[in-house]
């Protein structure tokens, strides 16, 4: 295929296929071939997902920890409270203590205290009106008024439940008493009467260390500083101390940490083995898909080629190819691996606390709403650039193009302000795209932080109320981010498969091409052949065409003629050769090779047959040498020098840096003489029986197309000859010029004779050589 810019359609990204499930179900159907390996991989992409999702409970419980570590433990405190304040409350000292206390008013006392020497009189009267004036509800409250000396006759030492309560005990104890029953000093061994020992984490709590805790506590309120809370703590019992100090869990947290750990590595552990196999399985289905491409564009019809440019077939094989791997290696198994973590991410969020997850979803969906209006309403500005800019370039292609003809007729200012204004409508409309663009990333990283705010809140105000822990809303940040970051590679992976099934359609659809006959079933091949050819009535209609483009051609021709077809252009002259080399079937007559239809003979065998030097001269990227015996590797270096001598080539080449090791590229300056001597030496290295010779000094000026008819002439020697030429000179000498017109030939002899019949032939010679 000739070289050059590659022309046709891409498939651009965003594009969509024709029927999307029909191109999808197709695609996936080729990739069966490799259905183990993309199951391995789609199963290691949702197990990847899963432990992310898995990990952020996980940092949640590991937070819980550190932040159980660093504060008060406030649920024993809680607990120790309540124990304690369930046994030290209002109904215990009106009923409890009186029973401790047991103060014994009988006559024997009361004279005992008016009689004594030791109680003066006024504490006499004191006690005396305390009894007149007390009921026995209010006696209690009263005694507390007593001096301490009349208050150990009335309070004896006793005992209750087997423990000794001395008189100075139950003084003290009655003494502390108030109104409210605040503020009471309880002595030992009345606190343990009153409290019960408890166990609180494996830590016994005593009878005296649970008054020590209330005794302290009771004195801190909600506005006391947290440095005055760890003093007062620091004064409670050591008992209290293990169960509410802060103190942190380092072997709980190392194993949370270190499970963690091992979730991360295999997650991605499991995306990157995930990532390797859908990278080997799309680099080998475009491998597998290329070489199929290649086998294809040998098999398919040489009209094919008439209807499709080259660079459209060129663009299935690079574009579309690459298109549908990179689909594949960056959007399959990111689209089932996202589409996990968006699920699995949900349910989670759910099942840690709906409240959160409430918040996490509906704050990430008001910024995608919010972006899908945007996107929606910026697409019109997306394609006014595209058109703007279209204009722009076909104006700017159109001026470089003709810039000769623009100057010569002064048109520099007329194209300039055109320029002017397509540039500044390109300027508008790509400042209002670019700045729709521009707002996209803005918005995804406000979508995250509106998430993460909405989040915090909420669970700070849940935390507050004991609904959830520190670490649920370290989890959610997590949770948010994982919940909107899928969204976003769903729709890109989307997109991605929009683009994969046009471009599979595409390749598909080539693949599908009606290919030529199968000719296994041919199994004639043309050896040693004389030269012979003949044309038996053939007619020949392109596909399409209402009118054949060959009618009842008939001709014979003998071995080692040098045969010239000559006509108008569309007289079907190149047809004709491509009859011959079984480019298209003919649809009516035949062609015989030394008496052998050309239906009974392979392809590949008539190819063999001729050897070809067209219009067009095919170099590869390569040394001359190459480049000379392209196909042909047997030959050897002293022959192929030999040919290039034969041909005028030789001395050419010896010039050149590396002589026959020259490289070729597009920017050599080799001329077009140089170029068509090349390919006539490649031609001479193929010992075939017939030569076609399509247009082959068109290209050159006068004096080169003198060496290079001597060259042909070289190649042309013992073989039976094909030349088509619109200069008539090159073809004097040939053994036959069939003159053709309309498909069929008009006139058929040598020059001679052509030019003495006046006919069709010598007005189309003498045409080219009029002033």
């Amino acid at each position: 295929m000739p070289k050059g810019k590659i022309h046709g359609p891409n498939i651009a990204k965003g594009e969509k296929a024709k029927d999307f499930k029909k191109a999808i179900q197709r695609l996936f159907s080729e990739l069966n071939i490799f259905k183990t390996l993309i199951t391995i991989s789609f199963i290691l992409a949702i197990l990847g997902s899963i432990l992310s999702i898995i990990a952020p409970n996980n940092l949640s419980k590991m937070t819980d920890e550190i932040s159980n570590g660093l504060i008060i433990n406030q649920k024993n405190i809680k607990k120790l409270s309540k124990i304690s304040t369930q046994s030290l409350n209002e109904d215990t000292f009106k009923t409890l203590i009186p029973q401790i206390l047991k103060p014994d008013i009988n006559q024997n006392k009361v004279i005992q205290i008016n009689t004594s020497n030791d109680i003066s009189t006024e504490e006499k009267e004191k006690f005396n009106n305390l009894l007149n004036n007390s009921n026995e509800k209010e006696i209690i409250q009263s005694l507390r008024n007593l001096p301490d000396n009349i208050l150990k006759i009335l309070l004896p030492t006793s005992k209750y439940n087997n423990i000794e309560i001395t008189s100075e005990d139950k003084i003290i104890l009655l003494k502390s008493f108030d109104n409210n029953y605040k503020n009471i000093s309880i002595p030992e061994s009345i606190q343990n009467i009153i409290f019960k020992d408890e166990i609180i984490d494996n830590v016994k709590i005593s009878a005296h260390d649970q008054y020590e805790f209330i005794k302290i506590f009771s004195k801190l309120n909600k506005n006391s500083k947290p440095e005055e809370i760890f003093k007062k703590i620091d004064k409670m019992p050591i008992s209290v101390q293990k169960i509410i100090k802060p103190k942190m869990n380092i072997e709980k947290i190392k194993q949370i940490g270190l499970l963690l750990l091992i979730i991360y590595i295999l997650s991605s552990l499991f995306t990157y083995i995930q990532s390797v196999i859908m990278a080997t399985v799309s680099n080998k289905f475009a491998n597998n898909l290329r070489q199929r491409i290649s086998l294809k564009i040998n098999k398919l019809p040489l009209k094919y080629f008439d209807k499709h440019k080259s660079g459209d077939i060129l663009s299935r094989v690079t574009n579309d190819v690459d298109m549908i791997a990179q689909t594949m290696n960056q959007s399959l198994a990111s689209l089932v691996s996202s589409i996990t973590l968006f699920l699995g991410t949900t349910i989670m969020m759910f099942i840690t606390n709906y409240i959160m997850a409430l918040t996490a979803i509906i704050s990430s969906l008001i910024g995608f709403i919010g972006m899908a209006l945007i996107l929606k309403n910026s697409q019109k500005y997306f394609s006014i650039r595209q058109k703007e800019l279209g204009n722009l370039n076909g104006h700017i292609e159109e001026i470089y193009s003709g810039l000769n003809v623009v100057k010569a007729y002064n048109g520099n200012d007329d194209a300039d302000k055109k320029f002017d204004k397509y540039n500044q409508r390109v300027c508008e409309s790509n400042k209002k795209s670019q700045f729709i663009s521009g707002l996209m990333q803005p918005i995804m990283m406000f979508i995250g932080n509106f998430g993460y705010v909405a989040v915090c809140i909420v669970g700070a105000l849940l935390t507050m109320n004991d609904i959830i822990t520190f670490g649920v809303i370290v989890a959610f940040i997590t949770y948010v981010r994982l919940f909107t970051q899928p969204l976003t590679q769903i729709a890109q992976g989307l997109t991605s498969m929009q683009s994969a099934a046009a471009a599979s359609e595409r390749v598909f659809a080539f693949i599908d091409e009606k290919e030529m006959k199968d000719e296994s079933n041919i199994k004639n091949i043309l050896k040693n052949v004389k030269g012979e050819i003949e044309f038996n009535n053939v007619e020949f209609k392109y596909e399409g065409n209402d009118k054949p483009t060959i009618k009842n051609f008939t001709a014979k021709i003998m071995p080692g003629q040098k045969i010239a077809i000559v006509g108008p252009t569309g007289a079907g002259k190149t047809t004709i050769v491509n009859l011959l080399m079984k480019f298209y079937d003919i649809s009516k007559g035949e062609i015989k090779i030394d008496g052998i239809s050309t239906k009974n003979l392979k392809r590949e065998n008539i190819h063999k047959l001729f050897t070809m030097v067209l219009q067009d001269t095919w170099l590869f990227d390569g040394t001359i040498k190459e480049n000379i015996k392209f196909n042909n590797k047997n030959i050897k270096d002293e022959k192929i020098k030999e040919i290039c001598k034969e041909v005028g080539l030789d001395h050419f080449i010896k010039t050149l840096p590396k002589g026959y090791d020259t490289l070729l590229k597009d920017n050599d300056s080799i001329s077009a003489g140089q170029r068509q001597l090349i390919t006539i030496a490649r031609g001479m290295t193929e010992n075939s029986p017939f030569l076609i010779l399509d247009e082959a000094t068109s290209n050159v000026d006068t004096r080169t197309e003198k060496i290079v008819q001597n060259a042909m002439d070289k190649l042309a020697k013992g073989k039976t000859s094909f030349i088509i030429a619109h200069r008539l000179s090159t073809i004097k000498n040939a053994d036959l010029i069939l003159v053709m017109n309309e498909g069929n030939i008009i006139e058929q002899g040598n020059h001679s004779e052509l030019m003495k019949q006046n006919g069709f032939y010598s007005k189309l010679y003498n045409s080219q050589f009029e002033e």
